[in-house]
């Protein structure tokens, strides 16, 4: 592990709260939310969470790996693994109502 500067960490930290903001809209349309969970910019490893409608989407495990873990890593060279996860909800009825979920073409690594 490398060891960062105060400035290199906050600097990581700002490109990648500015990042994340412009990828929750995208979340947002369909009724979800991008959250970030947790940060280590030292070793690299973001956590992050889909939440409101995402937690019932059949395609949320798509849009964490082939979206967000994708986008992340080839944005922020100093990301390393990215840990995705769907809050875990009692109301699916509830979190299906927040979004339609519009059409996402499978994700295919090249």
């Amino acid at each position: 592990m490398e060891s960062l500067t105060d400035l290199e960490r906050s600097t990581r930290l700002n490109s990648l709260n500015s990042l994340m903001e412009l990828l929750r809209p995208m979340v947002q349309a369909d009724g979800g939310e991008l959250v970030l969970v947790n940060c280590d910019v030292d070793a690299g490893v973001v956590e992050v969470e889909l939440q409101g409608a995402c937690s019932s989407c059949a395609i949320a495990e798509d849009t964490l790996s082939g979206g967000v873990e994708r986008i992340l890593k080839d944005r922020l060279s100093w990301v390393t693994e990215v840990i995705g996860g769907v809050q875990e909800t009692d109301d699916i009825e509830g979190s299906q109502l927040l979004g339609a979920g519009g059409y996402v073409p499978k994700y295919r690594p090249s």
